[in-house]
This record gives C-alpha cells, sequence and structure tokens, in this order.
C-alpha cells in the first residue's frame, strides 16, 4: 500500500485534495526530464481561504491535550518510516537526491516528528517572584497560525522541521513548497498528517510562487514565518513581516569554511573535504564553500580532494552506486558553470570537474583562489570545492571572516582545543571540530547569523518553543485588587 497514490494529482491540500484557484504544474524529475505528474498551484486567494481556515482550526487544536497533539506527530513519524522507500524514491525523482541523501532525509524527518511530539509535553512556562499577594507566572502560549515557505534542496527535512514543532505546540501551519519539489517537500507530508488524524485546516500544503508567498507574509492571520531560502529572498520576506509587525525566522544562504590545519590528517581531510563540498550536488546551505588550507599540507590536500572528485560517480540517482544526482534546473546549473568559468578565467586552476551533462555537473576543485575569486567570494550552491591557502592563523581568520555569511564552521586539527580557539575568532551560527560543515539533527538548535539569517531558531526543545510560541505574563489573587480611584 502506498502512501501517496495519485492523490495529490494537480491539488493543493487544505485539509482534504483540493483544486487551486492558481491552477496547476508539471512535476518534473531533473534526472531524466520525465513528467512524474502534476500539482495544484495555489495563489493568493488560496492563501487567503487558507489563513480562514486555518484560523479557525487552530483554537480546537491549540485546546486539545498535548497528548492528542503527540499522538499525531509519533503517528506521522511511523508513516514517513512505513513508508521510507517511497518517499526516498520522490525524493530521487523529484529533486534529484542520490539514495544516501533521500535516506537520510527521512529519516531525519521522522526524527523531527518524533522529538516535537515530546515538546507538546514540555514545561511551557516558569513562577515569577512578585512584590504583591498573588501567584506570577510566564506561559509560552500558541502563536496562532504559522506559515512555513520550504525550499527545493532538501524539501523534506526543511518543511517538516518547523511544521512539527509548530504543530506540537498548538499552532496551525500553511506550508508552502517549493513547487518544483512540491510532492517530497509537500504531498508526503500533506498525506502524512492526513492519515494520522490532523484536524482538517490545521495543516495545509500550498505550494506556489512569489505570490503566494507574498500573500503568506501579508495575511493577518498569520503570525509567524519560518522561511527556509536565499539571503536575497530572505531579506524581501523579513522587510514584508516587519511591515506587517510579525516575526520571521530566516535560515538563509552560506558560504561555510572547512579549514585544514598544518597538523591534520591529509587522506582524512580530503575525504571529509569531498563530502562537505559534493554532498547532493553541494545543494545545501551549510555546504562547504571554502577550503581554507594551510600551505605545508595545500598540495597534498589538493591532490587528494582532486582525486576523490573525479572518482565520484555522476548520474541518475535512482541507481545504486551513483554519488551525485542532477542539480534541480538549467538556471541552477548555468550559474553554477558561469561561477566555475569565471573563476579560472580570474586565475584558478581546475584541478578536476568543470564540465556537464544535461543537468549532471562533475564534482568541481579550484586550486589557486583567492578572496576575490567569484566562486570563492559567492555561494555557489553546487558541487564545487575552491582551495584558498594561508600561512598563520591571522591570515585564516581574516579569510574566514571575508564574507557575509556565518553559517556553519568545520576545523581539522589533531588539536581539538586549537580547534576551538580558531573557532572562538570566527562567527558562525554551527561549528564542528574535526568534522565538515553540513550536519543536521533533530535535537541541536540549527541557525546561521549575519547574512545566514537571525540564528538558532530551528531545532531542540528551547530553539523551538522560542520560535513558534508567544510569551503571556499572567497573575492571580484571591481577592479582588483595591486602588484609591
Amino acid at each position: 500500500m502506498t502512501l501517496l497514490a495519485d492523490r495529490f494529482t494537480s491539488a493543493i491540500f487544505t485539509g482534504a485534495w483540493t483544486r487551486a484557484q492558481g491552477g496547476d504544474a508539471p512535476v518534473v524529475s531533473p534526472a531524466t526530464g520525465e513528467v512524474l505528474g502534476r500539482t495544484g498551484i495555489a495563489n493568493a486567494d488560496d492563501v487567503h481561504h487558507a489563513a480562514t481556515r486555518a484560523a479557525r482550526a487552530q483554537r480546537e487544536w491549540a485546546a486539545a491535550s498535548f497528548e492528542e497533539r503527540a499522538a499525531v506527530l509519533r503517528r506521522v513519524g511511523g508513516l514517513l518510516e512505513a513508508h521510507a522507500e517511497e518517499i526516498q524514491g520522490w525524493l530521487g525523482r523529484e529533486g534529484g537526491a542520490a539514495a544516501g541523501m533521500a535516506g537520510f532525509q527521512v529519516h531525519v524527518a521522522a526524527a523531527e516528528c518524533f522529538e516535537a511530539a515530546a515538546l507538546a509535553s514540555q514545561p511551557h512556562g516558569e513562577i515569577l517572584r512578585t512584590a504583591k499577594p498573588r501567584l506570577s507566572f510566564s506561559r509560552q502560549v500558541p502563536a496562532g497560525v504559522v506559515g512555513v515557505i520550504a525550499p527545493f534542496n532538501v524539501p523534506l527535512i526543511l518543511g517538516i522541521r518547523s511544521v512539527a514543532p509548530a504543530l506540537a505546540v498548538g499552532n496551525a501551519v500553511l506550508l508552502k513548497p517549493d513547487p518544483r519539489t512540491a510532492v517530497g517537500g509537500g504531498a508526503v507530508l500533506a498525506e502524512a498528517f492526513r492519515q494520522a488524524g490532523v484536524p482538517e485546516g490545521v495543516l495545509q500544503v500550498l505550494p506556489g510562487g512569489a505570490d503566494a508567498g507574498q500573500a503568506l507574509v501579508a495575511d493577518p492571520h498569520v503570525r509567524v514565518i519560518s522561511f527556509t531560502g536565499s539571503t536575497e529572498a530572505g531579506r524581501k520576506v523579513g522587510e514584508a513581516a516587519g511591515r506587517h509587525l510579525k516575526r520571521a525566522h530566516l535560515e538563509l544562504g552560506g558560504n561555510s569554511p572547512l579549514v585544514v590545519l598544518d597538523d591534520a590528517d591529509v587522506d582524512a581531510a580530503a575525504s571529509i573535504g569531498a563530502w562537505g563540498s559534493f554532498l547532493h550536488q553541494g545543494q545545501i546551505c551549510m555546504t562547504t564553500g571554502r577550503h581554507l588550507v594551510h600551505d605545508a599540507v595545500a598540495d597534498a590536500y589538493a591532490e587528494r580532494l582532486a582525486a576523490k572528485a573525479d572518482a565520484l560517480t555522476v548520474g541518475d540517482p535512482t541507481q545504486e552506486g551513483t554519488a551525485l544526482g542532477p542539480v534541480i534546473d538549467t538556471g541552477q546549473r548555468d550559474k553554477i558553470h558561469a561561477l566555475v568559468t569565471s573563476s579560472v578565467d580570474a586565475g584558478a586552476r581546475l584541478r578536476a570537474g568543470g564540465t556537464y551533462q544535461d543537468l549532471y555537473y562533475r564534482p568541481t576543485v579550484l586550486d589557486g583562489v583567492d578572496a576575490r575569486t567569484p566562486a570563492y567570494a559567492q555561494e555557489v550552491f553546487g558541487p564545487v570545492a575552491p582551495i584558498v591557502r594561508f600561512s598563520s592563523i591571522d591570515e585564516l581568520v581574516e579569510l574566514a571572516n571575508s564574507t557575509e555569511y556565518g553559517l556553519s564552521l568545520g576545523v581539522l586539527t589533531r588539536n581539538p582545543m586549537r580547534g576551538m580557539e580558531i573557532a572562538d575568532r570566527i562567527p558562525s551560527g554551527i561549528v564542528h571540530i574535526n568534522d565538515q560543515t553540513v550536519d543536521d539533527e533533530a535535537v541541536a538548535p540549527f541557525g546561521g547569523v549575519g547574512d545566514s539569517g537571525t540564528g538558532s531558531r530551528f531545532g531542540g526543545t528551547r530553539a523551538n518553543l522560542e520560535a513558534f510560541t508567544e510569551t503571556q505574563w499572567v497573575t492571580m489573587q484571591a481577592d479582588p485588587a483595591r486602588y484609591p480611584f
């Protein structure tokens, strides 16, 4: 028995599968160009009607016991696990994820549901001191309706990590997945929650374009926006949310550095660096975008990293043994290639890759790069590893900080304390000593600083409670207060 069958065909999810007023669009495989189906496309009217329904449904959902909300989330996690093979197939065909990456998405998505189920029963307030004869306390109450805007690259995780905790604490949610991954990032979650028994209107899934996103941010019923995407788009979302006096949690782009110190194990470092830059075709916000390597080991590291790149299999992500699948579309491919070719024209040495066939871009290593090289200075969002050499720690810190991004940092060294001392000098939302820059766990806070976003707004009990609730001050006393007038 399948999870989806054909329920999503040309439809959006409003508590039931319904026709979208914005029409529909094909679901296209980037690996083959095959049309896999059609999805509904929500417009501003769809969003407005969904928000109105959500506001009504949220009150009853918030009044439900934490046990009821937790049970729904546990059932969703179980459904994701039970249908893992089917879901992984969609993530591969629709989003270009190789088997390992697709499996990782399902695993983390289920974990997000289980962690959110536990969040529902967490203490949600504290007793406060007061100078008056009364009880004074604060409590976290649901924000109301939460709008979640999720991108194409890791669609299942980047949707559920906001959807699950927001629902757990009593909100209703409107999820707008990228239309390019409307199945793996939308229909899968809609159907799992439907089968798990979420009340109608509490979760609605509305694939759509910029107009739907603008309507979601502007609608007065929506009180919190959780956005994951590019820094450019995030600025617009943040500006619009500010005008409407609502919170926006922004998880944006990155250009994350991996530091290889002179005492690092070069063979291990090359493997770590290859994984950080080439996993999922580099289409991850935490991707290792800059390899900062000490002069003493740089030649050996570049040679080994290029060898790793040349050995990787690029092809159909549904086939066994494929390491890299296709990038999402021609626009992304052409952007990657333009950055690579302009970097070579600027003096970078092409050690590996730099070529493509259709949407399959070879893992690429650029050596002889400096801070002005296009593929170093900009987020590539593709399988490209630029190598910059340094000779002193002060030079390293200056290079690492020569960006407005601050999402993730990896430092490779035989002395972890030395690595931590360096990390203290490089602003970053995430730090991994002796690992690469890409990681995610449902129990850990996640987010960046600077142009990478507004800090840790996802993952872990405290971050999720702060993200999806409002703090309310309450006092209680036995007798009515008395005043002189």
